[in-house]
């Protein structure tokens, strides 16, 4: 009888260990999980421990260490089921109290592995009977309180959930109210009262009940998501069990037959004979034992991947949006398995709302309006009707399972806005009776996004279609407008361009004449000056150069448009053409008390560009970094040659670009909000061509920007001639 004892408790705790691993592999970051794991160490450390004390040793003291296990790891196990019931229950309320409550419980479990509580063990038949200290009684009701805990959570929470959650506390609920009397009577109760210890080992084995059920809530009803490998598991068992089973059974007459016949040739022969037999029948076997089991767990089977390819298909077969949702309910509630599939859509496009599904459903209108003003609050795309909050979304609740919507699908681009989108896809419950699961979500949530592109490109094609019938009778007179306005905007576009480029022209040679001779009088050669008048100068020569850059850009813009923007290649050296750039810039950092720094390269290769474009692309870049860098800060270019580019980029601890304005940075015109405040007479044409420029001769755009943290501005482009200067 003890063999069996034995046996029976270690196929208990290898079961229940077994799975907690699996579930803590499974997602150890879910607290449930991580309860559940240690719950599993804890119990089979109390039934080892168990064993341990009252069969295998002849020692006292041994038996009196291996109580002391048992007494602190069957309370920390009371303490752990307490905690896995809260955490399966999503009670937060219970949470909280048991958080508070843990160290008056871990100092009341320190205590059940001292001689308070175990004395001392004696020898009692076949097995060892412990002696109880002082404080037993403390160890007894302190672990009676937290088993009666755990079942008043499962029983509080079994009233207010629904669904796969209901279901599970239901199952972990029964099992605890089996095993848990014949649990402490056998292990505590009539010890404690007779003294008498023979049971101890019955106590141990109706832990299988518990564990039994949670197997159970795995396959049934998909408890920790393990559903699929404990089924499979379960496929290669009865595989293996039925192969050793037969082939035991066929060597064993076969292996006694050839004995007889004392041949040992036939008897090797024999054995390669069963090993091919077992290699060759394992794979049809597993394949007959893979669809009996999902016969039995798996009645809803479908392969997502042909859901969506079939989808496909009719999303591209047809513009005719009733005949296409039609299509598609039909298709989703064959493939799921669902008593009807309907699509509603709002009013649009001039028709009224609409409801086109597998079948004719009177939902009232009061009904489906109260809903779609419902939803709008609920932030997800696939509204599950048995996992709503009871308190937050009652209402919507209670709709939904009045008019047997089991799932509730958005078609709404961003269900994190408060917006209704197009309308609701609608799945009744399964015919299988089975609840939807998470893979049904995730593919339900992929195809309403696939749905509303259909959904919006069949409504636009109704839109045309509706508009081509009134539309005919005005587009000639329309189109004469057109032409009209359209010969009218052609001219004032050239003449725009025309004033423009000769308007630009005539501004640059005395803009150049201005400049040159403020360089000379700033350089000493119309005497010396006063620092006041050097700083006005100064000020005067940085802006005329502004005013040179700003009529290139506005010259450049011109020939974009009339297409004689040009790019005349020669060989040029980077290296040198940033250095005077940076020279002619100076002056301007040096006014603002910004470090201008620049590594030049010891040597650098040729590479064909258009020089006059590039530097000023350059000097737009380095102008960029002084003006929006508040005084004091920092501006550092780099110029790196890479094994196939060279690299130029302008690092710069301004007042950078925020992140919701940097696409439109390099577009014609656009300036972002604190650039424009922080230097209000800028155009936003410099990053524009500055771009223009780059792509023409084969480049690329370096950018990189954060605001309040800096930017990066700058280009690479590709290494044409590698012969240094």
């Amino acid at each position: 009888m003890q063999d069996f004892y034995l046996i029976v408790n270690w196929l208990v705790t290898i079961a229940l260990l077994t799975l907690g691993v699996v579930t803590v592999l499974k997602n150890r970051n879910l607290t449930l999980n991580r309860v559940f794991a240690l719950f599993t160490v804890t119990v089979g450390i109390w039934i080892i421990a168990s064993y341990i004390s009252n069969d295998v040793t002849n020692s006292p003291r041994v038996s009196v260490i291996g109580n002391y296990f048992v007494f602190l790891f069957s309370y920390i196990s009371g303490y752990l089921l307490l905690w896995f019931a809260v955490a399966l229950a999503r009670d937060a309320k219970a949470a909280n109290r048991l958080r508070r409550l843990t160290i008056p419980i871990l100092l009341i479990g320190a205590i059940n592995c001292t001689p308070l509580v175990v004395a001392g063990a004696k020898r009692q038949g076949s097995v060892y009977a412990v002696e109880f200290g002082p404080l037993a009684v403390l160890y007894f009701l302190s672990l009676v309180i937290l088993l009666v805990g755990a079942m008043v959570i499962l029983h509080k929470n079994i009233k207010r959930t629904d669904g796969h959650q209901k279901a599970n506390l239901k199952v972990l609920y029964r099992c605890m109210a089996v095993a848990l009397p014949i649990l402490l009577l056998t292990e505590f109760v009539l010890p404690a009262i007779t003294g008498w210890f023979g049971l101890t080992n019955v106590g141990i084995i109706a832990m299988a009940i518990p564990v039994v059920g949670l197997y159970y809530g795995v396959v049934k009803f998909k408890l920790f998501e393990l559903r699929f490998l404990v089924v499979r598991s379960l496929g290669y068992v009865i595989t293996l069990g039925v192969l050793l089973l037969y082939y035991g059974v066929f060597s064993y007459y076969a292996t006694t037959l050839l004995q007889n016949l004392n041949n040992a040739f036939l008897s090797d022969g024999l054995k390669v004979v069963l090993l091919v037999v077992i290699a060759v029948t394992y794979a049809p076997l597993k394949r007959i034992f893979d669809k009996l089991t999902n016969s039995l767990f798996y009645r809803d089977a479908y392969d997502p991947q042909s859901l969506f390819d079939r989808l496909n298909q009719m999303l591209v077969s047809t513009l005719d949006l009733d005949k296409l949702l039609n299509q598609i309910a039909f298709l989703l509630a064959q493939e799921l398995k669902a008593q009807f599939c309907l699509v509603g859509l709002k009013e649009v496009a001039g028709r009224a709302q609409r409801v086109i599904g597998t079948e004719h459903r009177d939902i009232k209108f009061e009904d489906i309006m109260a809903i779609r003003k419902l939803t709008v609050r609920y932030h997800q795309s696939v509204i599950a009707t048995d996992y709503l909050e009871d308190k937050a979304h009652k209402e919507l609740k209670r709709l939904l399972t009045r008019n047997d919507v089991a799932v509730l699908v958005r078609l709404a681009p961003n269900v994190a806005r408060s917006e209704e989108g197009l309308g609701y896809l609608a799945l009744g419950p399964k015919k299988s009776g089975n609840p939807y699961t998470s893979q049904d979500f995730r593919v339900l949530d992929t195809i309403a996004n696939e749905l509303i592109i259909a959904i919006q490109n069949a409504l636009h094609f109704e839109e045309i279609q509706n508009f081509n019938k009134t539309l005919q009778g005005k587009v000639v007179e329309a189109t004469k407008e057109l032409r009209r306005t359209n010969d009218k905007l052609k001219t004032l576009d050239e003449t725009k361009d025309d004033f423009i480029s000769m308007a630009s022209h005539q501004l640059r040679t005395p803009l150049t004449s201005v400049k040159g001779y403020l360089s000379m009088v700033l350089d000493g050669d119309a005497g010396k000056l006063t620092a006041m008048e050097h700083k006005m100068l100064t000020q005067a020569f940085v802006s005329s150069q502004r005013m040179v850059y700003l009529i290139s850009d506005l010259l450049n813009v011109s020939r974009l448009k009339t297409g004689k923007f040009v790019i005349e290649r020669t060989p040029v050296n980077l290296s040198d053409m940033i250095n005077d750039e940076i020279a002619q810039l100076k002056e301007a950092a040096a006014t603002r008390s910004l470090s201008l720094q620049y590594d030049k390269p010891k040597a650098f290769p040729l590479v064909a560009l258009d020089e006059t474009k590039t530097r000023q692309v350059i000097m737009n870049f380095i102008d960029n970094a002084i003006y929006y860098t508040p005084g004091g800060g920092h501006i550092h270019i780099e110029l790196e040659e890479l094994s196939s580019s060279v690299e130029l980029r302008v690092v710069d601890d301004g007042i950078g670009v925020p992140k919701s304005e940097q696409h439109h940075l390099f577009t014609k015109f656009y300036r972002a909000g604190n650039a424009r405040k922080a230097r209000p007479d800028g155009t936003g044409l410099g990053l524009f061509m500055a771009r223009k420029v780059v792509i023409a001769q084969g480049g690329a755009i370096i950018f990189k920007s954060a605001e309040h943290k800096g930017s990066t501005f700058g280009f690479s482009f590709p290494k044409t001639t590698t012969e240094a200067k």
